[in-house]
């Protein structure tokens, strides 16, 4: 049966799944690739299959924050996606972090509405080790420096204060994202596994933000330049699980 916001039936995608927010992000993915071939394509959703190197994989935005991720994560796991692995971008909350820095989350803090409904707030949000040591690995062997550690998922982006980014900070967690503890608690709910990596946009922080872009981008020349060699960790990694 089709799923009814990806429009996907079982068979028709890979057991890995890259997943970027834009759909747009999709297409550069499948630059990367070879023989991408478009499966759907509805609302925020675009699904396309490529191959990297030997690997077959697919590709599927999520749009923007938790309750369109989680749609996703629920709908390729119904149709037999086992890895889902978030590729995105991110706002540093510690200072010293640039644009165009890599972070690979090792837990995501529950700011967020949509995991709420699925469970206690007490439950973690944490991505899946082995997914997350071949996004590590893939990092290495390609001589890239990440930033390894914990992020906060929100949804209030224009709501983020800065009593919220303060806290953040003091609490040590690495950058803000919008997907990630849906795709985490999702991914364990459906006994599957779930990675993220991103690249930084802006330093809340330090006061540099997407919004620095030039007119007609949404992110500052250095980090979409970064996202290339942000797609070639995942890829990389991809091959691995």
């Amino acid at each position: 049966m089709a799923q009814p916001h990806l429009l996907v039936e079982e068979g028709d995608v890979r057991d890995v799944v890259l997943m970027p927010g834009d759909p747009g992000r999709v297409e550069r993915i499948a630059e990367q690739c070879s023989a991408p071939t478009e499966v759907a394509r509805n609302r925020e959703y675009l699904v396309v299959n490529a191959q990297y190197r030997e690997m077959p994989l697919t590709i599927c935005s999520t749009g923007i924050g938790s309750p369109s991720a989680a749609i996703a994560a629920e709908e390729l796991a119904n149709v037999g996606a086992k890895t889902l692995l978030r590729a995105g971008t991110t706002g540093a909350l510690q200072r010293g972090m640039e644009i165009g820095d890599m972070v690979i989350a090792t837990a995501a803090a529950k700011e967020e509405g949509t995991t709420k409904r699925y469970e206690s707030v007490a439950y973690p949000a944490a991505p899946d080790f082995g997914t997350t040591r071949a996004l590590v690995d893939a990092a290495e062997d390609r001589n890239e420096e990440v930033h390894l550690g914990p992020v906060v998922t929100d949804d209030g982006y224009y709501a983020e204060t800065d009593e919220y980014v303060a806290d953040w900070e003091a609490a040590g967690l690495l950058a803000v994202e919008m997907e990630a503890a849906a795709l985490f608690t999702v991914a364990r709910r459906h006994g599957i596994r779930a990675g993220a990596l991103c690249t930084v946009d802006g330093n809340l922080v330090a006061g540099t933000q997407k919004t620095e872009a030039e007119a007609g981008e949404e992110l500052p020349k250095k980090a979409r330049n970064n996202v290339e060699r942000m797609i070639t960790v995942a890829l990389e990694a991809a091959t691995s699980l």
